[in-house]
């Protein structure tokens, strides 16, 4: 079973292929795979028959005991067969339905993709699989509904379905989690064999209940549905008609057999399903547009299998089993004829289509086999099957459905006889108005019809015609899933004739009422455009659409206002409100206990901390933008010389390392800020920023000493450093802790650091790593630098500074830079290598690479950069990334685990016997994203801003010699 998805999958990742080579044709080569799910399910037909179950379990998350788990009985194996075999027709007619090859790339990939999904929904044996699978049909859908996006209508309605669908598997995606929480399991099959009970539990199906009605279109979702007709048709025909909608009620059914005596269940499901079939067979009337007229039909006989599938009773089942085919055939086959109708003739409008059925007999009769069917006319199935739904009905009505009062159900009777007059009013006028030559109304012109075109509605009515004679096989087929479910007063079968009794009265009294229905439309119409409601579903739904849309607006004006200040005012008045009202509340409450404080541990650390605190209280006092930086930057010293002074030299030179370039980089923006900050007198609003800052302070410190003070469990930090020698093979635990313990963490960070720093770089320069590397050979001297000769062949180091003008140059800079930068890389290269078991590791040996860069670069200036490092950031950091995943996927390769670390001992020349970790290979990748971010913020923040300051002052002197010429 697992297979049929992957095929499907694959079939469509290679869809755009075929579709380059075969174009139109590619459908008939795609329609091969759920031509192959259809045969594999008939060749399970009698493992089903017999009652049995197939199961197929694939471990996928272990860790979190999530199995991809599938399942197929009785009513699986219908699924299976509705969602495969009616997609081979829908996508064979996709074949000569479309006529732009260029468009169906995309198109020919969703819609394989949807059929595979739609086959794991129905397979699917675990509650979380099938919400993958359930939510994956939605964002097919959304892309098939919006197939042509320049079309606003194709927008709208595919927003509409998204929305309206996504908010009902959400709430089901709850209900799904508190279902397994009470039962104890995720697995399908074992929560409907051991249902449990209680509250949560009825919360819990309450929730997969909406769901499912939104899937289904029920009232108040049904809306969506008929939007959605926007899609071409075969999109129609395939997910509004035979899978899509179905998923609702496949859920509905599958849930049946344990939960259908839940309080609510019957109230919910039976009313709704029942306004839902009044509903939509009403507005269904009143269409103009044929594709629309079935658009409400397929809603309002939704809610007529709603009906039926949830009464809970062996009846019940059956014939709604029956339906559910029925109505899969009859549908699909009446969309799949509108798609006829509208390519020939180039409209859908029954007031503009006359004498069609005399042109295409073929295709008439075909819809008028299929309409019949939906009509419930025998000798086809949909009459065999609504033959036992009003079997079923009845039992409810009688008081045989338990918590159903017989009043009850004979109001859902009444409401279905009046549902199914409607059905066979809307289904006559369909017909009239798509084939009947109307009087008044010239021949409507049609173009020639391809065999193969109608080849798809012809056999699906077919179908529906030939499986009305099969009611004992259908009953045997679908028996052993109707068996779960209590049975009534006596045992119900599908056949076309069971004798004079109340049921075939029904069927009577619905075909008689609908045919006056018909024969009334055109005033019944004037009738409903009178009495149209001006608030519907659809209209709140964008009422409350424009409503939210106009809330973010103001919301985002209020909070997002361009000021820096205002934003950090805000997260940190968050931090306050909640997490420190919860440390008030503890505090309070004496929750926290006994804090036991210790200040200091060496007589260095208050020195270092009133340092600190100084510094700190002097930064926020300085005038000037340099100073604060300088004294910002103490502080963060200080933090580095606590580190030390606790024993944690790795965290110490990280923290050095990472102070240092940090000032350089605030000190490269500061040459674009004025020298000072504001100069005016002190406002009420800088007084509350003091007092936030004090009170935010006073709060983090409060966190800290809590969270100290409420440890009761052993840390399992002390299990680390013999851990790192056991399993990492190294004697630094910190560099062993990132590269092997925390190894997809950090895989995690430097992913999102890659993310902010690059952010950060494209909102200063969009084109900052676009713009192209100069080396100095190939750019002109400035102004009065003389250019040198160079001997042929020799190369001379340190050229950026040849490119400065004389007073911007520093020799003993130069000299120095000459003297320190091959001993810093080496040093960097040392610290890679030793991180492992001594203080080093990637990120430092990095951050100092990146320090002697911009040595280089201060030296130098923005071409001296280029020259010491002439590649793209973007290609370091990628390569980065990519050397760290493949290092902690390389282990699989040799049976191994992923991030798993090996060791291994290689004797070398001179060097002797060296003792070489795997986990290098993951430090060497964060070195080289380290080394890139770093090259990517000089270039940002120095090349570039190099380039503008070069540019103003060029322009003020040029500026200057205008005015005085």
């Amino acid at each position: 079973m697992l297979l049929i998805v992957v095929a499907h999958v694959l079939a469509a990742a290679t869809a755009p292929v075929l579709v380059r080579a075969l174009g139109r044709r590619a459908f008939l080569a795609l329609a091969l795979v759920p031509l192959a799910t259809t045969v594999w399910a008939l060749l399970q037909t009698g493992r089903v028959l017999d009652g049995e179950t197939l199961t197929q379990t694939v471990r996928w998350v272990p860790g979190l005991g999530i199995e991809l788990a599938f399942a197929m009985g009785a009513l699986q194996w219908l699924m299976v067969l509705v969602v495969a075999g009616i997609g081979v027709l829908v996508m064979a007619y996709c074949t000569w339905y479309f006529t732009d090859d260029s468009a169906l790339a995309g198109f020919t990939s969703w819609f394989t993709a949807f059929v595979g999904a739609m086959l794991g929904l129905v397979l699917a044996d675990d509650l979380l699989v099938l919400f993958v699978f359930w939510e994956l049909t939605t964002i097919f859908s959304f892309l098939l509904i919006g197939f042509d996006p320049t079309k606003r209508a194709s927008r709208l309605a595919a927003m509409e379905a998204l929305v309206v669908t996504t908010l009902g598997g959400l709430a089901m995606f709850v209900g799904m989690l508190v279902l397994g929480q009470q039962a104890g399991t995720s697995r399908i099959t074992e929560i409907l064999a051991d249902p449990p009970t209680g509250t949560a539990t009825t919360v819990a199906v309450a929730l997969l209940l909406v769901g499912a009605l939104s899937k289904s279109a029920q009232v108040p979702f049904h809306f969506w549905l008929p939007g959605a007709m926007a899609a071409p048709t075969p999109v129609s025909a395939y997910l509004h008609a035979a899978s899509m909608v179905k998923a609702g009620l496949y859920l509905v059914a599958l849930l049946a057999p344990a939960f259908s005596d839940v309080p609510g269940w019957h109230l919910v499901l039976l009313g709704l399903g029942t306004t839902t079939m009044v509903v939509g067979g009403w507005r269904a009337l009143r269409q103009i547009d044929i594709k629309l007229m079935l658009a409400y039909g397929t809603v309002s006989q939704l809610g007529f299998l709603m009906v039926v599938l949830s009464i809970g009773s062996r009846t019940g089942a059956l014939a709604g089993m029956a339906m559910l085919l029925a109505h899969a055939l009859f549908k699909a086959t009446l969309f799949l004829v509108v798609g006829i109708v509208d390519r020939l003739t180039g409209t859908r409008d029954v007031h503009q289509l006359s004498g069609v059925g005399r042109r295409l007999p073929v295709v008439a009769v075909a819809a008028a086999v299929a309409g019949a069917s939906m009509a419930g006319l025998p000798p086809l199935l949909g009459f065999v099957g609504k033959e036992t739904v009003w079997a079923a009905l009845l039992e409810v009505a009688h008081g045989e459905t338990p918590g159903v009062p017989g009043w009850a159900g004979w109001l859902v009777v009444a409401g279905l006889v009046a549902g199914s007059t409607l059905t066979v009013g809307y289904t006559a006028r369909f017909w009239w108005g798509a084939f009947a030559s109307k009087p008044g109304v010239a021949p409507t012109p049609v173009r020639p019809l391809a065999p193969p075109f109608a080849a798809a509605p012809v056999l699906l009515a077919g179908l529906t015609l030939v499986l009305g004679f099969a009611g004992a096989a259908l009953t045997a087929a679908l028996v052993p899933y109707a068996d779960q479910l209590p049975a009534g007063g006596h045992e119900e079968y599908l056949a076309l004739w069971h004798g004079l009794e109340l049921p075939l009265l029904l069927s009577g009294i619905t075909v008689v009422a609908g045919a006056a229905v018909f024969w009334l439309r055109e005033p019944l119409c004037r009738f409903q455009a009178r009495v149209a409601s001006p608030v519907g579903a659809e209209r709140i739904y964008r009422w409350g659409m424009r409503a939210l849309d106009r809330s973010a607006v103001e919301v985002t004006g209020s909070f997002q206002r361009g000021s820096v200040s205002a934003y950090l005012a805000v997260i940190l008045s968050v931090v306050l409100v909640l997490p420190g009202g919860a440390l008030l509340l503890a505090l309070a409450d004496g929750g926290t206990g006994r804090l036991d404080v210790v200040w200091w541990d060496r007589a260095g650390q208050p020195v270092v901390a009133l340092v600190m605190v100084a510094a700190a209280v002097m930064t926020v006092r300085s005038r000037r933008r340099l100073r604060a930086v300088v004294l910002a930057g103490i502080s963060g010293y200080g933090c580095a010389l606590m580190f030390l002074l606790h024993g944690a030299p790795d965290i110490a030179l990280t923290q050095v390392l990472v102070e240092t370039v940090s000032l350089v980089v605030f000190v490269l923006v500061l040459r674009r800020l004025p020298d000072y900050f504001t100069d005016k007198p002190l406002r009420l609003t800088r007084y509350w920023r003091m007092a936030l800052a004090s009170l935010v302070g006073l709060a983090v410190g409060g966190f800290v000493l809590v969270a100290g003070n409420a440890r009761t469990a052993t840390p399992i930090s002390e299990a680390f450093p013999l851990r790192a020698y056991l399993e990492g093979y190294g004697r630094n635990v910190v560099n062993v802790t990132l590269v092997d313990i925390r190894a997809w963490d950090t895989f995690g960070e430097i992913s999102v650091l890659v993310a902010a720093a690059t952010g950060v770089a494209s909102l200063i320069f969009l084109d900052s790593r676009s713009s192209g590397i100069r080396r100095v050979h190939e750019i002109p001297f400035p102004e009065g630098v003389e250019k040198q000769p160079t001997t042929p062949g020799r190369r001379v180091w340190l050229p950026g500074p040849r490119t400065l003008s004389p007073d911007r140059r520093s020799i003993i800079f130069e000299v120095v830079t000459r003297l320190v930068f091959h001993t810093v890389v080496v040093f960097s290269v040392y610290l890679l290598v030793a991180g492992h078991n001594l203080p080093g590791g990637g990120f430092a040996a990095g951050m100092v690479t990146g320090l002697a860069l911009m040595v280089r670069y201060l030296a130098g200036g923005r071409y001296e950069l280029d020259e010491a490092a002439p590649v793209d950031a973007g290609v370091l950091i990628g390569t980065g990334l990519f050397v760290a995943a493949l290092s902690g996927l390389g282990p699989m390769a040799f049976g191994g685990s992923v991030l798993q670390t090996a060791d291994v001992y290689v004797g070398l020349p001179l060097l002797g016997e060296v003792h070489l970790v795997s986990s290098v290979g993951f430090d060497i990748g964060v070195y080289l994203v380290v080394v890139g971010l770093v090259l990517d913020l000089l270039r940002t923040f120095g090349s570039r801003l190099d380039r503008q300051i070069l540019r103003a002052e060029r322009e003020r002197t040029t500026e200057q010699e205008l005015s005085r010429g």
